[in-house]
C-alpha cells in the first residue's frame, strides 16, 4: 500500500495481527521487571495508555504505580525514596519533557533504575535511560496513534503479567489462564471493527451533529474515557472530554445539554450500577446517548463487544470503536486526516526533539 492510501482505518486494521503477535512471543520478548513501586513518565496517548494498563498490573502483580506528566514532575514534584523504577513511555521516542525528565531524576539519583518503552530503539529517549524496552509495533504513518496506543497497553500489561509469574505472585497456572483470555479476547478485535462499522452507518446522521462529546466511565476505564477525549480532539476537532463518572457528577453535569453526545463504557466494575443510574437520568437531558460495553448489546445504541475479559483488561478493547468513530466521523466532517496541519507545532513549542515522519 502506498502512502497515499494510508488512513487511521489501516493501523486499526493491524491491531489484531500485531496485538497477536506480541501475545504469541510473550515467552520470548518479555522480561519482568524488579523493583516494588514504579512510576510511569508520560504524556498525551501514551499517558492515557499507560492510565489504561496500570489498574490491570497492580491487580496481579505485587506493585504500586505512579503516573505523572513528566514536564510538571521535572518542575513540581518530588522523587518519592521508596520508586526504585521509573519507565518512560514514548512512542516516537522523541517526547522532550519525557527526556528532560528522565535526565532530570538521573542527575538527582542515580540508584533508580530508569527505562524507556519506545516503538524507535534509536530515538533520543533510549540515550537517557539503563534500559529500553522496544513496542515492536511497526511505523505509524498517521499521527494520529491508533496501533501503537493499543501495543503500548497490551505491552505494560504483560510486563506486570510476567513480574507477577517470575516473582511467584500468581501461579503457572494462572499466567497461562490470563494469556488464554488475552489470545481469544483479541482473536475478536475483527469482530469490534465489523459491530463498530454498522454501528456508525445506523447512526452516522446523528454521531456527525455534535456540539459536544463526552465519554463516561467509572473504575479501571478511564484510559479508555481519556483517550477518547485525546482521539476525538485531533481527528473530530469538536469539544470532547473523557471523565470518571464521579467527576462527571461534581461539576461538568451541569453543562449537559439537548445538542451533546454521551458515551457510556461498561465494564463489569462493581460500580458499574452508577453508570446505569447516571445513563437513566441523562436520558431526560441528551437525545443522542450511545453504551460499548463488554456484554452482548442488548440495542442497536449498544456496541456489545461481547468479551469474556474482566474489567481490567477492558481498556485494550474498549478504546477499538472510539478509534473507528474517531475516524469515521473526522471523515465525515470533511477533516482532511492524512493532510498534516501545524506541521511546525512541535519544534516550535519544543514539545518534540523532531518533525514527526509522517504523511
Amino acid at each position: 500500500m502506498t502512502e497515499n492510501n494510508l488512513t487511521m482505518m489501516t493501523y486499526i486494521n493491524e491491531e489484531q495481527p500485531i496485538l497477536s503477535s506480541i501475545l504469541r512471543d510473550y515467552h520470548i520478548n518479555t522480561k519482568p521487571i524488579k523493583g516494588k513501586e514504579w512510576l510511569i513518565l508520560a504524556t498525551g496517548s501514551s499517558l492515557n495508555a499507560a492510565y489504561s494498563a496500570k489498574y490491570y498490573i497492580e491487580s496481579i502483580c505485587d506493585v504500586y504505580i505512579s503516573i505523572e506528566e513528566p514536564f510538571k514532575f521535572e518542575y513540581y514534584e518530588k522523587l518519592r525514596p521508596t520508586i526504585d523504577v521509573v519507565i518512560g513511555v514514548s512512542q516516537s521516542g522523541e517526547s522532550t519533557s519525557t527526556i528532560e525528565a528522565l535526565k532530570h531524576i538521573r542527575i538527582n539519583d542515580n540508584t533508580v533504575h530508569l527505562m524507556a518503552l519506545t516503538n524507535n530503539i534509536n530515538s533520543e529517549i533510549t540515550e537517557v535511560v539503563d534500559e529500553v524496552i522496544d513496542l515492536q509495533s511497526g511505523e505509524e504513518k498517521i499521527g494520529y496513534v491508533t496501533k501503537g496506543f493499543s501495543v503500548t497497553i497490551l505491552r505494560l500489561m504483560l510486563l506486570g503479567l510476567k513480574t507477577a509469574a517470575v516473582t511467584n505472585t500468581i501461579s503457572v497456572e494462572k499466567e497461562n489462564k490470563e494469556l488464554l483470555e488475552f489470545s481469544n479476547a483479541i482473536d475478536k478485535i475483527s469482530d469490534i471493527i465489523n459491530k463498530t462499522e454498522i454501528f456508525f452507518n445506523a447512526w452516522k446522521s446523528e454521531l456527525i451533529k455534535a456540539s459536544r462529546y463526552t465519554a463516561l466511565c467509572c473504575g479501571s476505564a478511564i484510559g479508555t474515557a481519556l483517550e477518547m477525549q485525546t482521539k476525538f480532539s485531533e481527528t473530530v476537532r469538536v469539544p470532547s472530554q473523557g471523565m470518571d463518572i464521579e467527576v462527571f457528577m461534581h461539576g461538568p453535569y451541569f453543562e449537559i445539554n439537548k445538542n451533546h453526545q454521551l458515551f457510556y463504557i461498561e465494564t463489569n466494575s462493581p460500580v458499574n450500577d452508577r453508570l446505569l443510574r447516571l445513563k437513566e437520568y441523562e436520558k431526560n437531558y441528551v437525545e443522542n446517548y450511545f453504551t460499548i460495553t463488554l456484554n452482548k448489546s442488548t440495542n442497536n445504541r449498544t456496541i456489545g463487544l461481547d468479551l469474556s475479559v474482566d474489567e481490567f483488561k477492558a481498556p485494550l478493547f474498549t478504546i477499538i470503536p472510539f478509534q473507528i468513530l474517531a475516524h469515521h466521523i473526522a471523515e465525515e466532517l470533511g477533516n482532511n486526516l492524512p493532510k498534516r496541519i501545524f506541521t511546525d507545532f512541535g519544534i516550535a513549542m519544543q514539545s518534540k526533539t523532531k518533525p514527526g515522519s509522517y504523511i
